[in-house]
């Protein structure tokens, strides 16, 4: 069984092109009085790293292993949005006991066998941020401002491809066992709730998992911008709950 200390760490971890800066403003709004929190940007997504297009979901995956253990591997809180659902799914399957609870931001588990662009081009060491006018055409821009789509396109960083190709697998059923929230914001806890019953592929996942909280935050694909006391408010209380 997991125990959790009294004050858990929580763990921002932003989706493709984001480092640890695209969570500013909710780390504004958390109680840290209750909670530790710190955000991370994930291998392959620091625009300064030389060699970043050529790092892996593993690599991801080691880096939020080593913030764990930064924290005396004590479980922690992981918050993970979009993107970042397949290196934290690779935590969670490797190291279940040190997960106090995940956090889904307009996200969800991966299953094992997971490719993100399976057809990502061989020719191609990383994937820009697109147009927002083809980026509105995958996920909500709802809630954003010129002054947060400006921000998101000076520091976006290309997305590494490796990350893209790397299947994700996974064999530890423990990982099913973890407390888990999702926030459901582009599209609502009921239609969430009915995808995963249909066994729709980007949700099918969630019906293995036993502990299952769904909360609406209705905006776009990026809380953190549109909303982002609501969803510091809605990560304290999904901690509340956890300890």
């Amino acid at each position: 069984m997991t125990t959790t200390p009294s004050n858990p760490t929580i763990v921002l971890i932003a989706g493709h092109w984001l480092g640890a800066w695209a969570w500013d403003e909710v780390l504004e709004h958390l109680d840290t009085d209750r909670t530790r929190a710190s955000a991370i940007t994930l291998p392959g997504l620091d625009g300064n790293d030389s060699g970043r297009a050529a790092k892996t979901l593993d690599d991801q995956a080691s880096a939020i292993r080593d913030i764990i253990a930064q924290h005396g591997d004590q479980p922690v809180v992981l918050v993970a949005h979009s993107g970042a659902n397949a290196p934290v799914s690779m935590i969670l399957d490797r190291y279940p006991e040190l997960v106090a609870r995940v956090i889904w931001v307009d996200s969800g588990p991966v299953a094992d066998g997971s490719v993100f662009a399976p057809d990502f081009p061989a020719e191609l060491e990383d994937m820009p941020l697109p147009s927002f006018d083809d980026l509105g055409q995958q996920a909500s821009l709802d809630g954003l401002s010129a002054e947060a789509l400006e921000r998101f396109r000076a520091l976006a960083v290309p997305e590494p491809a490796p990350v893209l190709r790397q299947p994700v697998e996974l064999v530890n059923a423990a990982r099913h066992g973890v407390p888990t929230t999702l926030v459901c914001c582009s599209i609502s806890g009921e239609q969430v709730q009915e995808l995963v019953q249909a066994g729709q592929p980007m949700f099918a996942e969630v019906a293995n998992y036993s502990h299952v909280d769904f909360v609406d935050l209705p905006t776009g694909h990026w809380p953190m911008w549109s909303r982002p006391r609501d969803l510091a408010e809605v990560i304290s209380s999904a901690v509340s709950d956890t300890i």
